[in-house]
């Protein structure tokens, strides 16, 4: 899907200069535990879906959406794993050189229902992956500590310690 309206409106006041903006991210477990990722079409790499919020929009429908279109599949947020962010890591340069960098509010989610479904718009495949076994070709680990992937969710209290 296309930048919002909103973000249109921004980027023709300011070109493609660095844009500070909060996103959400789903962490999406099958019976079995494993972590859904979706490959981006925008950059070949393996994240966890979600996107940008909105102004008005509140994070957990931000969520919802996003994951839909993305992966096909209907969530509900249980629970907020994590608030990530303020290093080069969430900072990424889009094909048409907009910049952005984002705060990433991360939830845990359940699947209610949909079904699997590659968005050939922004998402070239999706897998569930178990955490071990999570691709380290890009910098995912490296944003989020690797036990945000673990079940049962760890406090991240201790991860900052």
């Amino acid at each position: 899907m296309p930048i919002s309206a909103y973000l249109t409106g921004i980027r023709a006041k300011v070109g493609h200069r660095l844009l500070a903006l909060p996103g959400v991210a789903a962490i999406i477990r099958d019976p079995e535990g494993r972590v859904l990722l979706q490959q981006r079409s925008d950059d070949g790499k393996w994240d966890l879906p979600g996107g940008a919020i909105d102004p008005g929009e509140p994070p957990a429908l931000t969520l919802v959406r996003e994951v839909r279109e993305e992966t096909g599949l209907i969530v509900r947020p249980v629970r907020l794993a994590g608030v990530f962010g303020g290093t080069s890591l969430f900072r990424m340069v889009y094909p048409n050189q907009d910049e952005v960098e984002y705060t990433d509010l991360v939830f845990d989610c359940a699947a209610i229902g949909g079904q699997l479904n590659v968005d050939e718009d922004e998402t070239l495949a999706l897998q569930y992956f178990a955490p071990a076994d999570i691709p380290l070709t890009n910098s995912l680990l490296n944003r989020y500590p690797p036990e945000l992937f673990a079940w049962p969710p760890i406090r991240l209290e201790a991860w900052f310690e």
